[in-house]
């Protein structure tokens, strides 16, 4: 009896939310409440020695005797950068001349620092901000691209048991109640990925994107807004 009083509560408590949403003009389309369970993981960069390179690479190194966890390439061929910018055309078209290439997907163009940045995948679930993980590509005065910039996780290993994370929508109800939502508001999407917790250890996280532009994560166990600050995660109790 206790236990179905407490779905009860649950659900009731999960439908005033959804009504507080509609109340704000917020608009969340999302409907599935599946819960998962995730783990945290541990990762290690792979350092690269002058018999990984391929063709048109080099080690990020002061001696060639060294290896380096980043390697530069350049592109057989330049490609041209419009306004019609196509991330998955981009995603093609470079693939084949990155070392692991599909193990990445495409984040953001920036136009203003003129890059083209790209995180590593585990398990389909973008390791975000991660710098171990990165591929960014460089575009030159003349709007192409033919140098790159690489690091790679090659190991990863899960260091807990599976446990139960936020939903999406409780993930959702953090970021309305901490004010980072804000009314007339549309959630254009939602996903899970990972960012870092410690060093080399990584969270399952959130990421809820905001009017098709703003990224906002949540910690999956801890239910924390995280915030990525000069290249580091910032938790914001």
């Amino acid at each position: 009896m206790n236990t179905r009083s407490e779905a009860k509560y649950e659900v009731i408590e999960e439908a005033s939310f959804e009504e507080r949403l509609k109340n704000n003009d917020i608009i969340y389309n999302e409907t599935s409440q599946e819960l998962k369970k995730e783990q945290y993981i541990s990762v290690k960069p792979k350092i690269f020695t002058k018999k990984d390179l391929g063709a048109n690479q080099i080690l990020k190194t002061s001696s060639d005797e060294e290896g380096s966890s980043t390697i530069i390439g350049q592109l057989e061929k330049p490609i041209k950068i419009t306004d019609k910018f196509n991330s998955d055309e981009f995603a093609a078209a470079v693939n084949a001349a990155v070392q692991h290439g599909e193990k990445y997907r495409f984040w953001k163009i920036d136009n203003a620092n003129r890059t083209i940045t790209f995180y590593q995948l585990y398990e389909g679930k973008m390791m975000y901000n991660n710098l171990n993980g990165k591929l960014t590509f460089f575009i030159d005065e003349n709007s192409e691209v033919m140098l790159f910039e690489q690091t790679y996780i090659e190991e990863v290993e899960e260091l807990s048991d599976e446990q139960e994370i936020l939903t999406a929508l409780g993930a959702v109800e953090v970021l309305f109640t901490k004010g980072y939502l804000k009314p007339k508001s549309e959630i254009t999407k939602v996903e899970l990925g990972y960012s870092t917790l410690i060093q080399q250890v990584l969270a399952p996280t959130w990421r809820i994107v905001i009017n098709g532009e703003e990224n906002l994560f949540v910690h999956g166990f801890e239910g924390q807004v995280i915030e990525f600050k000069n290249d580091e995660n910032t938790i914001t109790e």
